[in-house]
């Protein structure tokens, strides 16, 4: 019997870092890795707000959700968050990306923030210090308050310049990786078919104007009388 309870407990030792790290892929119900179909369901959107932001050389889309706005539960108009983007490579959840309502977390500090969080995903494996930052403002970039990270996902508490908030980002390292690569070369390309779009753009719209005119004069000519 005690041979099996030690046996238990150095697999339970074992399984902690493992354990850690699935919480690490994970915000609140959202699991990385998860398919859109699945996350649409999950959220129980009607009408879901996903918005295609590039096709090649892969799909990313964002599915954009207010929980405050959208949910029927009573207890949603007290939750913190204002916004929810879930980001999907290939059809594959990559981050989740929260922000914080101001009016839900006035007063409180990085290290409230820090403290917050950590309850969930355990204790950060690095803290920046906020001695030396340039005051936030317009244009001012993001600040990393902490991190809390492993091989496999990540999560980040950031400070939000403009306006003055709080963000966290859930995020799987390879999808994410592979979505930053796919995005790059979807503007790389995009950009070298630009002067070819527009010019296939003006033509379309010369064309049509001519079809109009046609349209005009002979709809025009019918029923003209001097």
């Amino acid at each position: 019997m005690k041979k099996v309870l030690f046996t238990t407990l150095i697999c339970l030792v074992l399984a902690a870092p493992s354990l850690e790290a699935q919480d690490r892929s994970r915000y609140r119900e959202f699991q990385l890795g998860s398919d859109l179909a699945s996350i649409v369901k999950l959220i129980g959107m009607a009408s879901p707000d996903i918005k295609l932001m590039h096709q090649r050389p892969a799909v990313i889309q964002n599915l954009e959700w207010r929980p405050r706005y959208t949910s029927r539960n009573p207890s949603a108009q007290s939750d913190p968050v204002d916004l929810i983007v879930l980001r999907f490579y290939n059809d594959q959840l990559f981050a989740v990306i929260v922000d914080y309502s101001r009016d839900k977390t006035e007063g409180m500090t990085e290290t409230d923030m820090v403290e917050a969080i950590s309850g969930t995903y355990g204790s950060p494996s690095k803290v920046m210090p906020t001695a030396g930052r340039v005051a936030s403002s317009y244009g001012s970039a993001d600040v990393p308050a902490a991190i809390w990270g492993d091989t496999g996902s990540s999560v980040t508490l950031l400070r939000v310049a403009y306006p003055v908030s709080f963000r966290l980002i859930v995020a799987d390292t390879r999808l994410g990786n592979l979505a930053q690569t796919a995005i790059a070369e979807g503007v790389r390309l995009d950009a070298k078919e630009a002067p070819q779009r527009e010019v296939a753009r003006q033509k379309k719209e010369d064309e049509e104007a001519v079809d109009a005119l046609k349209k005009a004069q002979i709809e025009n000519k019918a029923v003209f009388k001097p």
